[in-house]
């Protein structure tokens, strides 16, 4: 059977929809992509088996297979109900908790952070259409893993994210051949608030409204830089320039390498 759920908000109409398929042992790899296409949302999770509180899932755009996302976590994890589950993914193990009251709170795989060199951010800049004067020296790019791999690039002004207009063939077959899920544009509004903007042609779709994965490799970023503290709480606001506000929680807790995301989920259509 087929859920919908919007990740990251208390709104139907808000955050990122998700598809989940909490019955899909007997569904092959092309049917499992087949449904993804066909309901069009960036991504649809399907739980393909069950131990107790242990449960194998698989993400799938509408055009690919992805190691890890963190939206169709969330929502998947609220439409599982409240308590503590571990999710099997191809990134590894992904523990959840969920309250009473539709938040869950997932604990990425430890992150990675790597220099972005500069052919690539050159390469970035020229398909999204900006100049390097639209950059914040203040947050150099990167590439960040949290389950899957993000260049983030930081601009100055808020407007330069509102004005997102990116050439989409020469960005997918950039990020498909570096592997990248989706890109990463950050605005930092306030030292714990960022607005944040994810392009995602690799995946079938313009622009993610919410990205949990992305989020947790924000912070992975964040941390390793030394540009918050090593307890810090952060917001991430996304999909306000989509009509589809979301905002993702971030928790970085001292001595845990992973990082915590959070956010409500809600059905959609029920």
């Amino acid at each position: 059977m087929m859920e919908s759920y919007a990740a990251f908000t208390t709104d139907p109409a808000g955050g990122n929809p998700a598809g989940v398929v909490r019955d899909a042992a007997a569904l092959s790899d092309a049917r499992m992509l087949a449904i993804a296409a066909d309901l069009g949302y960036s991504e649809t999770a399907f739980v393909t088996s069950r131990d107790g509180d242990r449960y194998r899932v698989r993400y799938f755009s509408p055009l690919t297979e992805i190691p890890f996302c963190g939206h169709a976590t969330v929502a998947t994890a609220v439409a599982l109900g409240p308590g503590e589950h571990v999710f099997l993914t191809n990134a590894g193990e992904v523990p959840v908790t969920v309250d009473t009251h539709g938040v869950a709170t997932l604990t990425s795989v430890p992150p990675r952070v790597e220099p972005l060199g500069a052919d690539a951010v050159s390469a970035l800049l020229a398909a999204l259409r900006w100049a390097a004067t639209d950059l914040d020296p203040g947050l150099p790019p990167r590439v960040a893993y949290a389950g899957a791999w993000h260049p983030i690039l930081a601009v100055r002004g808020r407007e330069r994210l509102a004005d997102l207009d990116y050439d989409v063939p020469a960005l997918k077959a950039l990020m498909t051949e570096a592997g990248w899920t989706t890109v990463q544009l950050v605005f930092r509004a306030d030292p714990q608030t960022f607005d944040v903007r994810d392009p995602f042609p690799v995946g079938g779709v313009y622009e993610d409204p919410a990205t949990g994965a992305a989020a947790a490799a924000l912070g992975g970023y964040l941390r390793e830089l030394g540009l918050v503290a090593d307890d810090a709480t952060l917001t991430v606001r996304q999909g306000d320039d989509l009509g589809r506000p979301s905002r993702i929680t971030v928790r970085l807790v001292p001595g845990e390498p992973g990082v915590r995301v959070s956010g409500h989920a809600v059905p959609i259509g029920q």
